[in-house]
């Protein structure tokens, strides 16, 4: 991909436009509230959904299935898309590989992720199938994040249940990468102690040449960039991003040339 210039003029944006802002995995919107409110004052619609099982106490993501978190970035896409010519999708972490598997199902325009999941960074993610019968839960994994007394409104415990679902949501996801026509804006945190840089690699991997259309390094934040120190950067470039895909052209000639900052 080629370095381009810095643009710097504000988006112009059609009211047809709308993005669905999709958190991540025993997360809330929270983490994506800001991202949100700056989206709007740029001229978007936004929606930020809670996911099922998430936002009340962390027992109730336990019979949760991921077919059910899909379902539900589904339905909130589908109402957004019924009152908008134009809808993008942005997410976080688990909200990436969701976000990621919503346009291989639906009419996406454009795709910003920062630090998506696409690989469960356990050697035992393969069996919690059956650990989740032995280990009901771990140590949380959240609040990953340099700014200090921030906090994301996560789960104080994991579900041992959740990440089998979660292991099979991005198992499903990586296995659909390609199909994924969309062109895709990514954020990716130099230091992450969430995520590793083997979900970026089956990101890149799996993804149709030249549709990872731009590829930002966040150098000051950790995971939850949207509440980081990096947010601002974020916010702008992915306001831009969905600006100049705003219209069929751009979509069909996001191809020909890559972005890399």
């Amino acid at each position: 991909m080629k370095n381009d210039a810095q643009n710097t003029t504000e988006p112009r944006v059609s009211k047809d436009c709308a993005v669905l802002l999709i958190h991540g995995f025993t997360g809330s919107p929270t983490a994506m509230e800001p991202w949100a409110q700056a989206l709007s004052r740029q001229g978007f619609d936004t929606a930020v959904p809670l996911l099922p099982g998430h936002g009340t106490k962390w027992q109730d993501m336990i019979t949760n299935t991921y077919s059910q978190w899909i379902d539900a970035t589904e339905q909130a896409f589908d109402e957004l898309a019924r009152t908008h010519k134009t809808v993008f999708v942005a997410g976080l972490s688990m909200g990436g590989a969701l976000a990621l598997h919503l346009a291989t199902r639906r009419n996406v325009a454009a795709v910003s992720l920062v630090n998506p999941g696409l690989i469960v960074d356990s050697p035992l993610a393969p069996y919690t199938p059956w650990l989740k019968h032995v280990v009901r839960s771990v140590a949380p994994i959240s609040n990953d994040i340099a700014k200090r007394g921030v906090d994301e409104g996560a789960y104080p415990r994991t579900p041992i249940a959740a990440v089998a679902q979660l292991h099979a949501l991005f198992a499903q996801t990586r296995a659909r990468l390609e199909l994924v026509t969309a062109p895709v804006q990514l954020f990716r945190s130099t230091v992450d102690n969430v995520v590793s840089d083997a979900s970026v690699r089956e990101l890149v991997g799996g993804l149709t040449p030249g549709t990872l259309a731009e590829h930002h390094q966040l150098l000051h934040s950790k995971h939850v960039a949207t509440l980081d120190y990096d947010a601002a950067q974020i916010f702008q470039e992915s306001g831009r991003f969905f600006s100049q895909h705003s219209t069929g052209e751009q979509r069909q000639t996001h191809r020909q040339a890559g972005r890399h900052v």
